[in-house]
C-alpha cells in the first residue's frame, strides 16, 4: 500500500475510533512529513484523499480539520468499502462485478 494510503488509513482509522473528533487540527504537512521523516508531498496526498472522502476541510493558512458531522460514520464507511475492494480483489472480481454484487444485495 503507498504510503500516503498509510497515512490517510491512520488518520481514518483514529477518526472511526473517535481518537480524532470533529474541529480537530491535523499537524502542518511539513511538521508531520518531517516528524514521520517523508516527503512533503506525501502528505499533502494523503490529506487530499481525506479532503476527497469528505473527512476532513483543507484551507489555505488554516491546515487540515477533521469535518463536523458525520466524519466518525464516514470514516467507518469509507474503511468498510476498501475491505470490500480488498475481498473483491482477492476473488479476482473487478470493480463492476463488486458493485453489481452490492446492488443485488441492497
Amino acid at each position: 500500500m503507498p504510503l500516503a494510503d498509510q497515512i490517510a488509513a491512520h488518520v481514518r482509522g483514529a477518526v472511526a475510533a473517535g481518537e480524532l473528533a470533529p474541529g480537530d487540527r491535523l499537524p502542518a504537512a511539513r511538521d508531520l512529513a518531517e516528524s514521520l521523516q517523508v516527503n512533503m508531498h506525501t502528505i499533502l496526498r494523503a490529506y487530499a484523499r481525506l479532503r476527497d472522502e469528505g473527512l476532513i476541510e483543507l484551507r489555505r493558512g488554516r491546515g487540515a480539520t477533521i469535518r463536523r458531522g458525520d466524519a466518525a460514520d464516514r470514516a467507518r464507511l469509507v474503511d468498510a468499502v476498501q475491505n470490500l475492494l480488498v475481498a473483491g480483489r482477492r476473488l479476482g472480481l473487478n470493480v463492476d462485478e463488486l458493485v453489481d454484487e452490492v446492488r443485488r444485495l441492497a
